[in-house]
């Protein structure tokens, strides 16, 4: 009988174990331990007559299985339910924290585009008053002059002490507003009043005739004075003005060439160009080496108003040019077919695309022109009122 009740607490081991591994999925699968299996096999073996007591105990195993699986399984559909739960709420937060976001970066987004277009707009009127205070030539308040043009400053301040090279405010007869101007004061005794200046091509000269007209560029650099300047300062009462045209090569050595009796005719006639006696070691471009090449009395022009007398077309080394302007890469000069003088050609970069480059082709070495790097223009009055 103890043997019997022994053997009946085993199988109700059993039992459990069983439905100790069905919990993990599977209440009819035995244990596969061998030393399990004996201890029941020999417990078969040992009395018949527990058999009665063993099918009662079997059956309370078989129900206390049944009993488990059912709770086991209410347990995984409740840890299902409440995991679909979980992600179902996560879900949600994490659709509302990245809306948050996105929100809060379009916010950034729209008040940084209204930064740039608060930007722009302020560039936009600065801008406007740059131009509308480069285009109004009248100045909003009195600007005292220094003098008629600057050989008038050095003869004026000159006479008290000695009147240092620089920027000076001049007003010309005729003029009806001052405007400022380089005056070079060392060059053979000084006065002279720079109206051009080439050095290193940061200035473009490929313009159009508005920017010739009324002048471009840096005084304290390269720049070019303007033609109703220039007209205004070499057409005054009683004057006659010398200009004096220095050179400078790409291998350094230098050149110059003067014109007395300089003067130009105006707007209405394009400015035409009036030159006296040459003097000189660059040679006298200006005139050319042929009668089609003299540029003295011929307009200026510009590209888009051509006055260079190529019509329909002029012949320029065996070339047909219906443009000197065009050809010499858009800029402005008194062409004539198109002559042999460009002091605003196009500067002539190294290792850049060819330009026309500055041009002075009676300067040549070997029958070849001097490539030339630097250029002035200047203009002195060559006896006083």
């Amino acid at each position: 009988m103890m043997y019997s009740s022994q053997v009946s607490v085993l199988l109700l081991n059993i039992c459990i174990f069983i439905c100790g591994e069905a919990v993990q999925g599977n209440c009819v699968r035995h244990s596969t331990d061998s030393s399990v299996a004996n201890i029941v096999e020999d417990a078969a073996n040992a009395k018949n007559e527990s058999q009665s007591n063993d099918t009662i105990y079997k059956e309370d195993c078989e129900e206390s299985c049944n009993v488990k699986t059912k709770v086991t399984r209410e347990e995984r559909h409740s840890m299902c339910r409440n995991l679909q739960n979980s992600i179902v709420s996560y879900t949600r937060s994490t659709k509302k924290l990245l809306r948050n976001m996105i929100d809060e970066q379009q916010a950034s987004l729209d008040y940084l585009s209204n930064q740039v277009n608060d930007l722009m707009s302020r560039i936009l009127l600065l801008t406007t008053e740059v131009f509308r205070k480069q285009l109004d030539p009248f100045p909003h308040r009195t600007v005292q002059s220094h003098g008629l043009d600057c050989t008038d400053v050095k003869d004026t301040i000159g006479s008290v002490t000695k009147t240092p090279s620089g920027l000076y405010i001049i007003c010309p007869e005729g003029s009806n507003y001052p405007f400022e101007v380089m005056c070079d004061m060392d060059y053979r005794g000084g006065g002279w009043t720079v109206i051009q200046r080439r050095m290193d091509g940061i200035i473009d000269f490929q313009r159009p005739w508005c920017d010739y007209l009324d002048g471009f560029g840096d005084l304290l650099g390269e720049f070019w004075l303007g033609l109703k300047k220039i007209f205004y300062i070499v057409n005054q009462k009683n004057t006659s003005f010398m200009l004096h045209v220095a050179l400078e090569s790409e291998d350094d050595t230098f050149a110059y060439a003067s014109y007395d009796n300089f003067w130009l005719e105006d707007e209405t006639r394009f400015f035409k160009l009036h030159l006296g006696r040459y003097s000189g070691n660059a040679g006298d471009a200006f005139r050319g080496l042929r009668k089609e090449d003299n540029q003295n009395t011929r307009p200026f022009s510009t590209a888009d108003v051509d006055n260079d007398g190529c019509r329909p077309a002029c012949l320029v080394g065996g070339q047909s040019v219906w443009s000197c302007s065009h050809l010499r890469n858009g800029t402005g000069w008194w062409f004539s077919q198109c002559g042999l003088a460009n002091l605003n050609g196009a500067y002539r970069f190294p290792g850049k695309l060819p330009a026309s480059g500055i041009q002075w082709d009676t300067w040549a070495r070997s029958e070849s022109p001097i490539k030339i790097r630097a250029v002035s223009m200047k203009i002195r009055r060559m006896y006083s009122p």
